[in-house]
């Protein structure tokens, strides 16, 4: 059986698009997900599928919401290996000035065009660090999430693909979560 990770964008960031996460749990199930879990209150969900197709689900997962909650948050989709992946091309694994709260590692819904690398250095950020590996955009905020200028709906408008970030810390957690699930198939 699969074991694949989600997370949703914009869920439970301010007073919108708020999901209790055993709601969200119920609604996995009803979708015949398996022994779904949450890592975290912003929509991450690991769980079990037979399912291969993964557009599908992403689609089954969003009716679902929108159906359920009213809201039709973007959903990316990852599998174990992908997760580790992800982890492994990580530009800033071998410093030890980086504070795994202060990385994001953004998930895009699709590879960004080859302009995209270009598209990065238009943005000239301040002190962050700025990394598209594949489906892949790594942003180190030494200062902060919240004082810096760099904005995400920037960087979607440029790379005209959406995605959802992470800090390392939760990436981590849910690596853990999703062997964990695996390992008790």
């Amino acid at each position: 059986m699969l074991v694949l990770i989600s997370m949703l964008r914009g869920v439970n960031l301010g007073p919108h698009n708020r999901i209790k996460m055993d709601d969200l749990r119920a609604l996995y199930k009803s979708c015949q997900l398996e022994d779904p879990r949450t890592c975290v209150q912003s929509g991450n969900v690991i769980f079990r599928t037979r399912e291969k197709n993964v557009a599908k689900l992403v689609k089954k997962i969003q009716a679902g919401i929108e159906q359920e909650f009213g809201f039709r948050p973007e959903v990316i989709l990852r599998t174990i290996e992908e997760l580790k992946q992800a982890l492994a091309a990580n530009p800033f694994r071998n410093r030890r000035d980086i504070e795994p709260s202060k990385l994001l590692i953004t998930f895009l819904s699709a590879q960004p065009a080859a302009e995209a690398h270009s598209a990065i250095r238009d943005l000239k950020p301040q002190r962050e660090e700025l990394h598209l590996i594949g489906r892949e955009l790594y942003i180190y905020f030494p200062d902060g999430i919240g004082r810096s200028k760099v904005r995400w709906s920037s960087v979607e408008k440029l790379f005209k693909v959406t995605g959802t970030a992470r800090n390392l810390n939760s990436v981590v957690k849910m690596l853990e979560i999703a062997e964990e699930l695996q390992a008790a198939d």
